[in-house]
């Protein structure tokens, strides 16, 4: 007697974006990914995901996808800690819609701009917003949907038609997947703060407070090094005993632990070769 097996499908993830270019190299604050869908909009799921990257209430997300405007994160302990997350909606609908975030620095800025020109903030974050991208991306940004030549794209993007919305990203998120150097030269593909937790052995806590602000974090006899390039979390796991090296370094050189596991990195073959192919694939 032979039992059948009934095929178990597995609930397929969202499809956010079918368009996506990355201008992550530039300078910080402009170091955006900008992921655009010619698809039509599913706002409940849209809404999910930006609120879960970005730390925005999900009624609040929803009602900024539905009718724009910005929401400005509250004080953490009196204090302003993050600046605001923005959506654009053209009214004419001629234009897809956007959205974007603030750091606190051009948060400031968007203040001091309405307060001196008296527009409202939203028009004051999105004029300061556009000030920090790259030439090449606010070239794009005048042309009818980005000014891609459709006869290049995929069939099943094109067939989309134009460009429903555009997210500017900057996040860590189980929708944008990072790499990480392993000690043997593998690199592991992990998305969202707790796929890289699990991954590590670590808590989310500990996941958060390393990519965000970088530095080292020991698990075990190993230790995760991770650096902030343009502010993007770039991130290494050295074994026991290139960790004790760079120990030895600092000991004896008197170098900062962070540049003496970059040089034993380097002189190590196997993470070598996982960061030539990281090179070579993007880093993404």
């Amino acid at each position: 007697m032979f039992k059948i097996k009934k095929k178990v499908e597995k609930p397929k993830p969202p499809v956010l974006y079918n368009i996506i270019e990355d201008y992550s190299e530039f300078d910080a604050p402009g170091n955006v990914t900008v992921c655009a869908m010619t698809e039509k909009e599913d706002p409940a799921a849209h809404a999910k995901i930006l609120a879960e990257s970005y730390g925005v209430p999900l009624e609040a997300m929803t009602r900024l996808l539905e009718e724009g405007g910005i929401y400005v994160y509250p004080q953490e302990g009196g204090l302003l800690t993050r600046g605001l997350f923005a959506c654009r909606i053209n009214p004419g609908g001629n234009l897809p819609k956007r959205t974007f975030v603030l750091d606190l620095m051009q948060f400031a800025e968007a203040e001091q701009w309405a307060r001196a020109r008296a527009v409202p903030l939203e028009e004051a974050a999105y004029e300061v917003f556009l000030r920090t991208l790259p030439e090449e991306l606010k070239a794009k940004l005048q042309q009818n949907n980005l000014g891609i030549d459709y006869r290049t794209l995929d069939r099943a993007v094109a067939k989309g038609g134009d460009i429903k919305y555009i997210d500017f990203r900057k996040d860590w998120s189980p929708h944008f997947k990072r790499l990480c150097i392993m000690p043997d030269g593998r690199l592991v593909e992990t998305g969202g703060l707790e796929e890289f937790a699990r991954l590590h052995d670590v808590s989310v806590a500990q996941a958060k407070i390393l990519v965000e602000q970088g530095g080292t974090l020991e698990v075990g006899e190993e230790v995760l090094a991770c650096q902030i390039v343009n502010g993007q979390p770039a991130v290494a796991r050295f074994s026991a005993k290139n960790y004790a090296k760079a120990k030895e370094l600092v000991a004896t050189k008197g170098m900062h632990l962070m540049d003496a596991l970059s040089e034993v990195g380097y002189n190590d073959p196997a993470m070598m070769r996982g960061l030539v192919r990281k090179e070579l694939t993007g880093g993404r």
